[in-house]
């Protein structure tokens, strides 16, 4: 082996995971490398991740790296692509009806977000399609997307100039006296998150016009390269229709509105508030419940992981109570086979969202039982060693009724031999959240990942790095298993 001397390179070298390695000068960007090697990826490359970080493509190297490109295919990708069409029909609004405010609400099942005017008389099919066809224009002018740093009095007066007050008054309390935000054709505003480099990447896109908005409809991650068909999905609709209105009564339409909450004293109230009106929205089911029976003899309560279905049995469990029934409430959870006995998906990992990974003959044997006046002794599933263990016995009388939840909840093939009117369905999930602002939210899907990180490590024994490492299959499962079912219910 030689060393010997020399001088430090101007270049950067940037390897890729097929092993391939490019050289350029310092400061090329992520995408100018992404350009040359031309990765195969399902979608679009949006991002990369740098020695192991997530990056914008507009990223320059200044020394060599570890290339990955992230697509839209990811997790990672999907969410940039969605904020960068958002600033995309923010600025198109903003050059075609200045003064005025577009707020996104929520997400839609098949791939979009609902988004409002603050003026109702602006929604019309001609205005929509001016509003498409400039946001095709500016993706047609393949227009940077950049990051500018501003004063942080410059940026309040921005918000509050364009209407933003709730971004206004959560950055008010920023620390830093500066901010950086984005810039698209002369219209600046701040989102929690990176960016495509330009307008260009943003071609997959639709407006329609939908209640009392619109949907700006975007590809989903399955398959990046199409718009998923749209469905209407009225009772979907409803519910947050009626969030909506909890926020109004609670007076906290988004979390500015709870920061003042908390301030002002309010904190108490409004927890008390939203316990009430999640209340009166159990005792409505419980009273529908209740108007079907003795027929109904069956509740089943599905929803994805970590949606609250234990909390809400047990609460559903106490109205019926009220009405004169005797719930008796089984989890499916103890109905799961033996870890080692788990079908395991495409890549090898435990699939517990298949419905293989219960014993759904033991489960239906047992119900038919119970609905037989006959005794089951019942099995309990020990999370921490992955093993069935059996637990005490159960019988149930004439004017008992059976609260079974679980994630499969609503699949027919598990209450196969079962008469439809015997059974009354329930789909619960995280279906709201409580946005930051006009432009920007939460996920729901964050918001579970949360709880399940938290219930994993109080009662599961796993770690949360255990939990994180396994959302990406428990997200491909739910949408395999679960949400494919989700309209066999009759209330959400």
């Amino acid at each position: 082996m030689t060393i010997i001397s020399t001088t430090p390179r101007q270049t950067v070298q940037a390897q890729f995971p097929d092993g391939r390695v490019f050289e350029g000068p310092k400061g090329t960007t992520l995408e100018a490398f992404i350009q040359i090697a031309q990765p195969t990826a399902k979608g679009k490359i949006v991002a990369a991740l740098k020695n192991g970080k997530l990056r914008e493509l507009s990223h320059q190297l200044q020394e060599d790296a570890v290339v990955i490109p992230v697509a839209t295919e990811s997790s990672d990708g999907v969410r940039i692509y969605r904020r960068s069409l958002s600033f995309l029909m923010i600025a198109a609004a903003a050059e075609l009806f200045p003064g005025h405010t577009i707020t996104i609400h929520h997400s839609m099942p098949f791939g979009g977000y609902y988004c409002e005017w603050d003026d109702k008389s602006l929604l019309t099919d001609e205005n929509l399609h001016r509003l498409k066809t400039r946001m095709k224009e500016l993706v047609a002018a393949n227009l940077p997307i950049s990051q500018v740093r501003i004063p942080l009095d410059e940026a309040l007066t921005l918000f509050q100039n364009t209407g933003d007050l709730e971004k206004a008054k959560l950055f008010a309390r920023r620390r830093k006296d500066y901010l950086t935000v984005y810039e698209l054709n002369g219209v600046r505003d701040y989102f929690h998150g990176f960016m495509v480099p330009s307008t260009g990447y943003l071609d997959l896109f639709d407006i329609r016009r939908y209640n009392d908005g619109f949907i700006m409809q975007f590809p989903r991650r399955q398959q990046p390269d199409a718009l998923q068909p749209f469905e209407d999905e009225p009772r979907l609709a409803r519910v947050f229709h009626d969030y909506e209105n909890w926020l109004r009564i609670m007076g906290v339409p988004s979390v500015t509105g709870l920061n003042d909450g908390i301030e002002n004293g309010r904190l108490q109230e409004i927890i008390l508030v939203a316990e009430a009106l999640h209340a009166r929205q159990l005792a409505n089911i419980a009273s529908e419940i209740d108007g079907r029976r003795p027929n109904v003899k069956i509740v089943l309560i599905s929803g994805p992981t970590s949606a609250g279905k234990t909390t809400f049995s047990k609460r559903l469990a106490i109205q019926l109570m009220a009405l004169g029934m005797a719930p008796i409430t089984i989890s499916l959870d103890d109905y799961f086979v033996d870890r080692d006995l788990t079908p395991r998906d495409e890549n090898g990992d435990f699939d517990f969202e298949a419905l293989e990974a219960v014993d759904v003959k033991l489960f239906r044997q047992h119900l038919q039982q119970l609905l037989n006046g006959e005794t089951i002794t019942q099995p309990r599933y020990n999370f921490h060693t992955g093993q069935r263990e059996w637990g005490g016995t159960l019988s149930i009388g004439p004017d008992q009724i059976l609260l079974i939840e679980g994630i499969h909840g609503l699949n027919p093939a598990l209450v196969e031999g079962i008469a439809p009117e015997a059974l009354y369905r329930i789909f619960i999930s995280a279906f709201t959240q409580l946005n930051l602002d006009k432009h920007n939210r939460v996920p729901t899907t964050d918001t579970r990942l949360l709880r399940r990180i938290v219930r994993d490590a109080a009662h599961r024994g796993y770690t949360a790095a255990d939990t994180i490492g396994r959302w990406a299959s428990v997200r491909r499962g739910e949408k395999r298993h679960i949400f494919p079912h989700q309209n066999n219910a009759d209330v959400f």
